[in-house]
C-alpha cells in the first residue's frame, strides 16, 4: 500500500485529544489497513470480530474519516487511510523496537525454532549453508524446512506455520514484508570432460546437445529458453524433463547430457562439472526474503534474517560472472 512520507504520525496524534488515543486502537488500524478485512484483522490481533468492528467505529470517530469502506471482497481504504498507513506502521515499528530492546537475542544460548519455506533449489543453495553456520554460531536454533506452497503462503504465515519464505518477488503475496536477497543467473553445465561442450560454443552446437530441462509446471519440454532459441532459428534437443533441479547436476556429471541451471546450485561443483556461459542471453531471476508482520520485530527472527542476507551476499561476492568459464 502506498504511503506519504511527509505525514508525521506523532504530530497527527498530538493534534487530537490525547485522552481518546489508545495504542491498541492504532494497532487495530494497522491490522485493518494491512488485511482489508475485519475477520482477518481480528485473527491477527487475537480478538473477536465484534471487538475489532467496535474499535473501527472508534477509529472513524478519532480520525473523522471512514478509513475503510465495504467492498465486494473485504474493504477498501480511503485516501486518508492510504496516507496514514506508511507513517503509522513506521511509528508502531519504533514502539515495538523500543519494547523489545531489553530482550536481545543471544545466538549462543537461546533456543528458537524457525520454519522456512522455499524451493528445493534454494534449500540446497541457501538453507544448507545456513544450517551449517547455525550449528557453529547458534546451536539452539532449529530449522524446519517446508516446501513452498504459494497459494497457501499468506495463510501459513498468518497462522505461524511458516516464519520465513524465499521466492521470486513476482509471486509473493502482497501483504507480507519483503527484502531483496539476491539476483540469480543461469549457467550451462556438462560433465567435466564432455567432448562437445566448450567455451564459446555456438548457438547451433548448443541446440544440438542432449538437454535436460526442469519444467516449472511438470512434464513440459519447453521453457522460455526455447522461445529465445526459436527467435534465433534454432530448436534444442530436449531428451529429459525433470521435476527438480536437485538431481540434474549429478545426472549430467555421469552422462553426455547438458543443462541450464541456476549458478548457485553448481558453483561449488567444478570438480565434476564443466560450467560455461550460455551462448545467447538467458534471463535470470530475483529471489526475495518474505516474512509476516507478527515476527517482524522478534529479535531472534530479525537476527536470522540478517544471517540469510549475509550468506546470500557472501555467495554473490564469491561467484562473479567470470567464474562460470571453466
Amino acid at each position: 500500500m502506498p504511503s506519504v512520507k511527509s505525514i508525521n504520525m506523532g504530530s497527527i496524534i498530538l493534534s487530537m485529544d490525547t485522552r481518546r488515543v489508545d495504542l491498541n486502537l492504532l494497532l487495530t488500524l494497522e491490522a485493518l489497513l494491512a488485511e482489508h478485512n475485519v475477520t482477518r484483522a481480528a485473527a491477527r490481533l487475537h480478538l473477536s470480530q465484534p471487538a475489532v468492528s467496535t474499535q473501527l467505529s472508534r477509529l472513524r470517530q478519532l480520525f473523522d474519516d471512514p478509513l475503510l469502506i465495504p467492498a465486494r471482497r473485504g474493504m477498501t481504504p480511503t485516501a486518508r487511510a492510504i496516507e496514514l498507513f506508511g507513517p503509522l506502521r513506521e511509528s508502531l515499528d519504533q514502539v515495538r523496537a523500543a519494547v523489545v530492546t531489553h530482550r536481545r537475542f543471544d545466538p549462543a544460548t537461546t533456543a528458537l525454532t524457525v520454519s522456512i519455506a522455499c524451493t528445493d533449489y534454494l534449500q540446497a543453495a541457501i538453507v544448507a549453508p545456513l544450517v551449517v553456520k547455525l550449528r557453529k554460531e547458534a546451536p539452539g536454533v532449529r530449522i524446519a524446512i517446508r516446501q513452498l506452497d504459494i497459494p497457501r503462503l499468506q495463510q501459513q504465515m498468518t497462522h505461524g506455520e511458516v516464519d520465513i519464505a524465499m521466492m521470486t518477488p513476482q509471486s509473493a503475496p502482497p501483504d507480507l514484508r519483503t527484502r531483496h536477497l539476491f539476483d540469480e543467473r543461469y549457467v550451462l553445465i556438462g560433465r567435466k570432460h564432455h567432448p562437445k561442450l566448450r567455451k564459446n560454443i555456438g548457438v547451433a552446437d548448443f541446440a544440438a546437445l542432449e538437454h535436460v530441462i526442469v519444467s516449472p509446471i511438470g512434464g513440459g519440454f519447453t521453457t522460455p529458453v526455447d522461445h529465445a532459441l526459436a527467435a534465433l532459428g534454432q530448436r534444442r534437443n530436449v531428451v529429459l524433463s525433470a521435476a527438480s533441479f536437485l538431481f540434474v547436476p549429478e545426472l549430467v556429471s555421469r552422462s553426455d547430457f547438458v543443462a541450464l541451471v541456476p549458478q548457485r546450485l553448481v558453483q561449488h561443483r567444478a570438480d565434476i562439472l564443466k560450467i560455461i556461459e550460455c551462448p545467447f542471453p538467458v534471463e535470470g531471476f530475483a529471489i526475495s526474503l518474505l516474512w509476516h508482520e507478527r515476527s517482524h520485530n522478534h529479535s531472534g527472527h530479525r537476527w536470522l534474517r540478517e544471517i540469510l542476507v549475509s550468506l546470500a551476499t557472501a555467495e554473490s561476492t564469491r561467484s562473479p560472472r567470470r567464474r562460470a568459464h571453466r
